[in-house]
């Protein structure tokens, strides 16, 4: 079931939430929590319901492995450490088998050129989340950071509709001490204004922006993967398609996701703080994915030794961090070297900075500095992008030729006729027009252009909402405020009446069934 459908926004929200506050307000909070479980299996379920067994089987195997660990007091110990392993082994083996396995026979096969063969395997939805939010589970409990342990609650915590299929990725030592307040269970007027909000922005962004770019950007890719050749506008168009496509749709799921638990009463954590903004990658990383930057900083770098080390040890922890993180991403080459793409960004940004410090060389907080980092920035990100949406190296190679100009600088005959005399001045420049196959016209421009303002010029969500605190305390400091009262949200008709124009546009589109990129993962 999809956020962005008719069936979740009119049968089954109404319907949970109805249900959950009539049993929480007459005092039945264990009723209401049993309920709110259900619910969540039933959002899953609807996907696939053969996988509902895989979800349940996960949370009673890491359940059990945590009350283990809670009731072993003396700390470090190696039974203690076995359990933690045996664990963590268990949550990466099931991952590793679903969403791996066919990646895994398809490289044997190629490298030794055998011809082993394996039944396809189906990607459960949402594998990669709750498998990553159990490990944290464990290595917390093991910690000894989480002391709670009541089994309704640790439910809750892994199966909760909102963030289940595409996170934010949460701590149990965040969520539950929230279940466990009894004014969750009584109906907010604030609270469901407030997230109802947050979800109709999530949704524009979704519905609108990211849906309305999604064409250009999937003709494109797709062209590259026929072996057509991209040229100079079509490559850069397409890629610059889909940066926007992702990034408006993972802020909207983002955003509905936060949403729709405050309408229950529960803060998330913030997921996503307008990254195009980022001045550099080590920025960029502070606001894309928060939860899962924190939980690779956390669980993967920090245990590698993280910068308590020598710096080229740190350097190569950065490394291999990102691998992980791209292989996470999908099981595929290109999300591989998507990842260490990412990974040689930062250790440049790393190195840059440590040589900056050597010269004393500090850079003005100037409008045109600011300005030219957030380019660079944006740039390497756009390169990378490329490999994180292609779906062979060879596509990927194409998009590539075509942004340095190999494949010639080519537009439409529609554009030579339109520019008028700009037309001719660009000929002798270089750019030829002629007829051509993908479509790249002026209306496909303005729409970047827009996309590109509102990205870096608008306030994000969480700045709109930022007087009524919509993240959670942890990461909300990231948020920077909004001097502008007219970008600040009021519980008033104004706004009333901005989320009525908002609520009806994104019903109007919303006619085709269109899943969410971070799905997949």
């Amino acid at each position: 079931m999809l956020f962005n459908s008719f069936s979740f926004i009119f049968v089954f929200l109404p319907i949970v939430l109805i249900v959950f506050f009539q049993i929480g307000n007459s005092g039945h909070h264990r009723a209401a929590l049993i309920w709110l479980v259900g619910a969540s299996l039933f959002f899953y379920g609807w996907w696939n319901p053969v996988y509902l067994g895989l979800i349940i089987g996960s949370i009673f195997f890491n359940y059990k492995l945590g009350a283990i660990l809670s009731s072993l007091t003396q700390p470090n110990t190696g039974y203690k450490k076995g359990i933690l392993t045996f664990g963590i082994a268990g949550n990466l083996g099931l991952l590793g088998y679903f969403k791996y396995c066919n990646f895994f026979v398809e490289n044997i096969n190629a490298l030794l050129g055998t011809d082993l063969f394996f039944s396809e395997v189906v990607l459960p939805l949402a594998i990669s989340f709750f498998t990553f939010q159990q490990i944290t589970y464990l290595v917390d409990t093991y910690r000894g950071t989480t002391r709670e342990h009541n089994f309704l609650h640790y439910c809750l915590f892994v199966t909760f509709f909102p963030q289940l299929i595409a996170g934010p990725i949460v701590h149990h030592r965040e969520m539950l001490p929230q279940f466990a307040k009894g004014s969750i269970y009584r109906f907010n007027q604030e609270n469901f204004s407030v997230g109802f909000t947050i979800f109709l922005i999530g949704l524009f962004k979704k519905v609108v922006l990211a849906d309305g770019i999604a064409p250009w950007a999937t003709e494109v890719f797709q062209a590259a993967e026929s072996g057509n050749v991209i040229t100079f506008f079509e490559a850069w168009g397409g890629t610059l398609a889909f940066s926007f496509q992702l990034y408006f749709d993972f802020s909207g799921y983002s955003d509905m996701a936060i949403g729709l638990a405050r309408i229950f009463g529960i803060i998330l954590p913030l997921n996503f703080n307008s990254p195009y903004k980022a001045t550099s990658i080590i920025d960029f990383w502070r606001r894309w994915h928060m939860s899962l930057s924190r939980f690779f900083r956390d669980y993967v770098y920090i245990p590698l030794g993280g910068n308590r080390q020598s710096s080229s040890r740190c350097l190569f922890n950065i490394f291999i961090t990102m691998l992980l993180g791209g292989l996470w991403h999908g099981a595929s080459w290109t999300f591989v070297i998507w990842g260490g793409l990412h990974g040689v960004y930062l250790i440049i940004n790393h190195i840059w900075r440590e040589v900056r410090k050597a010269i004393g060389f500090e850079v003005k907080n100037s409008w045109w500095s600011v300005a030219f980092a957030r380019g660079i920035t944006f740039l390497a990100v756009l390169v990378g992008w490329v490999f994180f949406r292609a779906e062979t190296t060879n596509s990927v190679i194409e998009i590539i030729k075509g942004m340095v100009g190999a494949n010639g600088f080519y537009l439409s005959y529609s554009w030579f006729e339109k520019l008028g005399l700009l037309g001719p001045i660009l000929q002798n420049l270089g750019i030829r027009f002629t007829p051509m196959e993908l479509k790249f016209g002026i209306g496909m421009v303005l729409w970047l252009i827009a996309l590109l303002a509102i990205t870096l010029l608008f306030p994000n969500t969480q700045q709109i909402m930022g007087k009524y605190n919509p993240a959670f305390e942890v990461l909300r400091r990231e948020i920077q405020p909004v001097s502008r009262r007219l970008f600040q949200w009021q519980p008033n008709l104004v706004w009333a009446s901005i989320s009525c124009v908002i609520m009806l546009y994104c019903l109007l589109n919303l006619g085709g069934v269109s899943e969410f990129l971070y799905f997949q993962f």
